[in-house]
């Protein structure tokens, strides 16, 4: 409708997930790479992206299967509310796999699986591969979860011939970091999770819709009315779209050549309707029944009370008394400090490297034996608390492992300790049950502002953080929508450890990793200082084997953290909640 006043060829702001349309900030950029990384690299396995809902995933995918390779077949399901044999069924019609089945009735799931596989085989032959594309992925149900993990399996002797790629909502992060995800979770071989735009980016995204539908001049919206948008809208290009379109719409209306900042709030009053308006409709009518329903109470109450009083003898009823008996465990509850986040064990001397292990120090009560209960913490009232704090949740962390960390470089006073840093922005709740050790969390808001806290434990579907030195617990799904795989934790290397450990050139810490290999296999014998570096090799490749872990056969922090816990190395250990 506005389009001609404006100067457009079309409309710029369709919410349809056009590709023509996308524009390619640096995360979305990103999110492509890991995609198109994941299906060129065959490795097979998941790839998963995550994003808020209309952060422009999908159009990321649709941006993907323009760029595929030729060589690929790919099936796409955009509707994953299915069963396991509906799954199966749908992916063979992707395919155009045919199920054959002996006897009466349908084909089961071996068949379809049967089918699949051989087609996989006959594409690998071709060379081939094989693409699952899985939309909507956060309503996965569990079972059908560990079928796709069972599809992973199918492989020759030397590669996957499945890729299967997840996209969804964080929810679904939240989903993979389940404790009975973790089989399916250390087959993601690539995972990236999508941002909203920040206030700049929106202002070029804005630009660039507008420049792909043929505008030619300047931007149709004043300073004033973008920053609004940014406000809005918080980055997420599907309500940029929402509102920038009303908000023309309406300058569109008045015969105005540009929109401001006062017609990008009326558009968003009638795009978005706030929830205080929209609770003061609704609930008008309940409430004028229930002020009707509470004066026929009172009316009655009154009554009551009269008959009551008027009664010789009268006492102190049961009514009377229950408020009070009531009110004193409440009162007692609310006096009780919150409990207090113990110390962990302090790390002791590596064993059998007395010598070039710290001196351990006075031991502490560890973390797994914490108190039972922790208050809750709700990260969307209580973030702006966290916004900065990064000293103060590494200060939580150091005082865990007994050491001092000062007011500078945590890392730099952690490594004058013989304590090693390691820090990921690509970690998953999963990693961080298998490493088993507090850490901290950067969490990011909507306008990627960071906020810091000390993760002491994890359940089954909450985490354990330390605020203000007491302990308190988050659902993993609150926890999704704010953290972004950023993760920092210590850990304890040998005396002379210079970095990841690959063959003796690594000097003594090589001579170290084979004794402590030795001990975590059960192997009682001395190790020969003459070991070669096949040796080395294989025997860290076998251990990441059995640890879950990407066996390259380099030792790098993840693969020596794993090794501590094998071999009972004292380190600080998550809070086992219930």
């Amino acid at each position: 409708m506005y389009a001609q006043h404006f100067g457009l060829k079309q409309a710029p702001f369709s919410i349809a997930p056009d590709p023509r349309y996308l524009y390619m900030s640096e995360r979305h950029r990103e999110a492509l790479a890991h995609l198109l990384y994941g299906v060129r690299g065959g490795e097979g396995g998941f790839v998963v992206l995550t994003g808020e809902i209309g952060a422009g995933k999908t159009t990321v995918c649709r941006c993907f299967l323009e760029q595929i390779p030729e060589r690929c077949n790919v099936a796409y399901i955009f509707n994953p509310k299915l069963t396991v044999e509906e799954l199966l069924r749908t992916i063979c019609a992707e395919f155009h796999i045919a199920a054959s089945h002996d006897g009466p009735g349908a084909a089961t799931v071996k068949d379809h699986v049967d089918a699949l596989n051989g087609f996989l085989l006959r594409s690998h032959a071709a060379g081939r591969n094989c693409v699952l594309i899985i939309d909507e992925a956060q309503n996965l149900s569990a079972e059908v979860l560990e079928q796709l993990r069972l599809l992973t399996n199918l492989e020759t002797s030397e590669r996957k011939l499945l890729q299967i790629v997840l996209i969804g909502q964080p929810e679904l992060r939240a989903l993979l970091a389940r404790p009975e995800m973790q089989q399916l979770a250390q087959r993601v071989i690539a995972r990236y999770h999508l941002d909203a735009l920040g206030e700049a980016e929106t202002e070029k995204y804005v630009g660039h819709r507008l420049s792909i539908a043929g505008l030619s001049g300047p931007l149709p919206f004043d300073r004033g009315a973008m920053r609004r948008i940014y406000h809005h809208s918080r980055g997420v290009p599907r309500r940029i779209n929402l509102l920038a379109d009303r908000a023309l719409l309406g300058a569109y209306a008045q015969g105005s050549a540009r929109a401001d900042a006062r017609t990008v709030d009326a558009a968003a009053r009638e795009v978005f309707d706030p929830p205080k308006s929209a609770a003061k409709r609704n609930t008008g009518l309940p409430q004028a029944a229930l002020l009707a329903l509470g004066l026929a109470v009172g009316a009655m109450l009154v009554a009551a009370a009269v008959l009551v009083l008027d009664r010789p003898g009268r006492g102190t009823s049961r009514a009377d008394a229950a408020p009070v008996a009531a009110a004193a465990p409440l009162a007692a509850a609310a006096a009780t400090p919150a409990a207090t986040p113990p110390a962990a064990t302090q790390a002791a001397a590596m064993p059998g490297d007395a010598a070039t292990a710290p001196a351990p120090a006075e031991a502490a009560p560890a973390l797994k034996d914490g108190p039972p209960a922790a208050a809750p913490f709700d990260l969307a009232t209580g973030f702006e608390s966290l916004v900065g704090a990064e000293s103060e949740a590494w200060r939580e962390l150091a005082s865990v492992w007994k050491i001092e960390v000062g007011s500078g470089d945590p890392c730099l006073a952690a490594r004058r300790q013989q304590v090693q840093c390691f820090r990921t922005a690509k970690g998953t709740l999963a990693l961080i049950r298998q490493l088993d050790r507090p850490g901290v969390l950067t969490l990011r808001d909507a306008y990627n502002r960071a906020a810091y806290v000390m993760l002491a434990g994890l359940s089954g579907d909450a985490a354990v953080v330390v605020v203000d030195g007491r302990a308190r617990t988050v659902p993993l799904l609150a926890l999704a929508d704010y953290w972004r795989g950023e993760f920092a934790t210590f850990w304890r290397a040998p005396g002379d450890y210079a970095g990841a450990i690959v063959d003796r050139r690594s000097g003594p810490a090589a001579g170290w990793l084979a004794r402590q290999l030795a001990v975590a296999r059960g192997d009682s014998r001395p190790v020969s200082p003459n070991f070669d570096d096949a040796a080395l090799k294989g025997w860290i490749h076998t251990f990441q084997l059995t640890q879950g872990l990407p066996s390259d056969g380099v030792a790098g922090p993840v693969t020596l953290m794993h090794l501590n816990r094998a071999v009972g190395v004292d380190e600080p250990r998550l809070r086992a909640e219930n």
